[in-house]
């Protein structure tokens, strides 16, 4: 369904996912419309809800993107505090790097809380 952003029915759904019989795939599908991930609309469903986009799975864990992207730029503070030294560079230079590098893990890190708090992963 999110492949063909288009509503199937209850056969396409057994074809595309290989299940052994339409009675498997309409109880998968039910099961799924009372979560109220899928709704049903002159007999073929469609997704209503995407959980996922978000987030990376890892295994079994879901792990918000923001996440990376505040790794990266702690990663990158790290490296300019340690490397970069305000004799190679002029003191304002050397200043606005590592502000923006400072308020880059900050916002990244308060998205990847209020995701995880939210829970929409």
């Amino acid at each position: 369904m999110l492949k063909n952003r288009k509503p199937l029915g209850v056969r396409e759904v057994q074809r595309e996912l290989n299940l052994s019989s339409h009675s498997v795939a309409r109880y998968h599908l039910s099961k799924l419309e009372n979560e109220g991930l899928v709704r049903r609309k002159n007999g073929k469903y469609a997704v209503s809800k995407i959980f996922l986009e978000n987030a990376v799975k890892i295994n079994r864990v879901l792990i918000p993107r923001f996440l990376f992207y505040a790794v990266i730029a702690i990663v990158i503070l790290i490296v300019e505090l340690i490397l970069l030294r305000h004799t190679v560079v002029t003191c304002a230079v050397y200043c606005f790097t590592i502000a923006a590098f400072v308020l880059f893990a900050l916002i990244f890190c308060v998205e990847t809380v209020r995701v995880w708090l939210k829970g929409s992963l």
